[in-house]
């Protein structure tokens, strides 16, 4: 039986540069939002404060909703390896606690190869995953058009 699976991500920017995940596989380099899936019994804001330390080894502090995107993966790119994955996301403003230990998360994504802050300037001419929120991206911030962005990649 399948099942819709859910995932908070943190939307860091500090100093005009986003905070990211530097991922590879055999298409090449691409970046995500850091945090991933919910497990039962998490909030949330629990979920994400949880991928956080995994992913970037720092607490963050959890702030504003930014919006919520879908990711029905037969639909997309990886629709080869993603069939039956469906998951909704739900994408929060953060702010870094401490910049001491950050890169050196307990328990990396498979494809992690590191952390990278991408210069909000450099956005467009990056894989930034999904593609369709680099356009809400300015040289000072990250302003979405709407809370709901649908199934995207």
């Amino acid at each position: 039986m399948s099942h819709i699976r859910t995932a908070a991500r943190a939307l860091i920017i500090e100093e005009g540069k986003l905070l990211s995940i530097k991922m590879r596989d055999s298409t090449g380099i691409f970046y995500i939002l850091p945090g991933g899936g919910q497990q039962h019994g998490e909030t949330l804001h629990q979920a994400l404060a949880r991928e956080a330390q995994e992913e970037i080894g720092v607490p963050i502090e959890i702030g504003e909703f930014a919006f919520v995107r879908e990711y029905i993966g037969k639909n997309h790119t990886f629709r080869a390896t993603h069939a039956n994955f469906h998951q909704v996301e739900c994408i929060f403003h953060c702010t870094l606690q401490t910049h001491e230990g950050l890169g050196t998360g307990t328990e990396h994504d498979k494809k992690q190869i590191g952390l990278e802050w991408i210069p909000l300037t450099e956005i467009k001419e990056r894989r930034l995953l999904p593609e369709l929120i680099k356009s809400f991206f300015t040289p000072i911030g990250f302003i979405a058009e709407k809370c709901y962005l649908g199934d995207i990649n």
